[in-house]
């Protein structure tokens, strides 16, 4: 029997001609990642062992949670792994100034190729996918273990195929397309199992939409997301990064648990209701939802293509009245690339507010957290009860458009409306 794309992965980092699903194997690592939240518990119990490092330039620590630091503890907790990086001579350490939403600074920093094996102590890790990678999140704790010795263990996760055909509508994203998928297979629908995409509608998705995808893959309990590399993706890592890759592609007789077409002409733009991401909508189906405050930006849509895209709704328009617009370039270049379009311009002169890079309001961080009873139309990646803030506050999640389009009506809207 042949193998899926994740499985070929982890059984070369393995050390091992081939795997199977429920296999539990040692997975040597090409990155470990933690950030402010997570990687104060790994420091500590990395300390305990009295280690060095396995390798000081496969260990990335993004501080992009709380920083700017929001409060004493937040300081604290950067202060610590500060110096952890500073005595252990970690290469890639980003704070303020140079750091990034670490999901958008990884990839954009080229220290994730095809081929990889990742982990990092974030659920949302399973981005790198996007890349043909293997890229899933851990605990803190086993983020120590890997820092100390370069090695995860892993049970194989089974696939589900995703075989896509079409191009997607005007105005409609990668953002859509996760969020029809979540709400088609539920929340548990992938659960702890790889979410492999491919076929011939994977050339109609920039890369920006396929690493939205693959940060999602977690929404719907998946173990990863990852993508069948093509010419984008070597286009895009070559661009990136100087680093040799290596391109693994399923093999023919595959076993997958499940196979899912999917027409990307048939998608409409969609919105998840709180307060789980499966709970979607199309466009034509929210009806008249007031909200109080827009969030673009986050790991999953702050690329500079979602700017764009905002800005293209938002240029010569004012928000609404009240409705409180947000907004997060995911890294220090693509704030800098927003600002030299004029992006930034056209988001200050319509009312919104522009922030440094950070995951802010996405985890109930800061610099947009919601009252009880406020509604939010947010770019982010979950809406959970008290996500983003008082427990009796909601999440809209939608895409950069859908979002726009909101923050100028004051109500969830359609770009088309607009």
């Amino acid at each position: 029997m042949g193998m899926t794309m994740t499985q070929k992965i982890l059984a070369a980092h393995a050390g091992l001609p081939s795997v199977v699903t429920g296999q539990l194997i040692s997975v040597n690592l090409d990155m470990v990642l933690g950030n402010d939240i997570t990687s104060p518990v790994a420091v500590r119990e990395f300390n305990k062992t009295g280690k060095e490092v396995f390798d000081r330039n496969k260990i990335a620590l993004v501080m992009d949670h709380f920083t700017p630091n929001k409060d004493i503890k937040a300081a604290e907790q950067c202060k610590l792994v500060r110096e952890f990086a500073q005595k252990h001579g970690i290469v890639n350490f980003f704070d303020v100034g140079q750091m990034g939403i670490e999901h958008a600074l990884l990839p954009e920093k080229g220290l994730v190729v095809a081929g990889d094996a990742v982990i990092g102590a974030d659920s949302h890790t399973c981005t790198y996918g996007a890349l043909g990678a293997f890229s899933t999140g851990v605990g803190s704790t086993d983020m120590a273990a890997a820092m100390a010795t370069g090695k995860v263990w892993l049970k194989v996760p089974g696939s589900i195929r995703f075989n896509l055909r079409g191009e997607l509508r005007k105005y409609v994203s990668g953002k859509d397309v996760i969020l029809h998928i979540i709400g088609m297979i539920g929340v548990s629908g992938a659960l702890y199992q790889s979410m492999e995409f491919g076929g011939e509608g994977l050339a109609s998705l920039t890369m920006d939409d396929r690493l939205c995808i693959a940060n999602m893959a977690i929404e719907a309990g998946g173990k990863n997301g990852i993508f069948e590399v093509d010419d984008q993706t070597v286009e895009y890592i070559r661009a990136h990064s100087d680093r040799e890759f290596k391109v693994y592609a399923p093999d023919p007789d595959a076993a997958y648990e499940r196979v899912i077409d999917i027409d990307l002409s048939e998608i409409k733009s969609t919105v998840s209701f709180p307060h789980l991401p499966e709970n979607t909508k199309t466009i034509d189906e929210v009806g008249d939802v007031k909200i109080d405050q827009v969030v673009i930006g986050s790991c999953t849509n702050g690329r500079i293509s979602d700017l764009r895209a905002a800005a293209e709704i938002m240029v010569g328009r004012k928000v609404a009245p009240n409705v409180r617009t947000i907004i997060f370039p995911a890294t220090q270049s693509i704030y800098l690339q927003a600002m030299e379009e004029g992006l930034l311009k056209i988001f200050v002169e319509a009312g919104c507010a522009v922030s440094t890079p950070t995951c802010g309001p996405c985890l109930g961080g800061h610099c947009g957290i919601l009252a009880e009873g406020e509604r939010a139309v947010a770019t982010t990646n979950r809406n959970f009860v008290g996500r983003m803030g008082h427990v009796k506050s909601e999440v809209y999640l939608a895409s950069p458009e859908v979002a726009a389009a909101s923050a100028i009506a004051g109500k969830i809207a359609s770009p088309m409306d607009i």
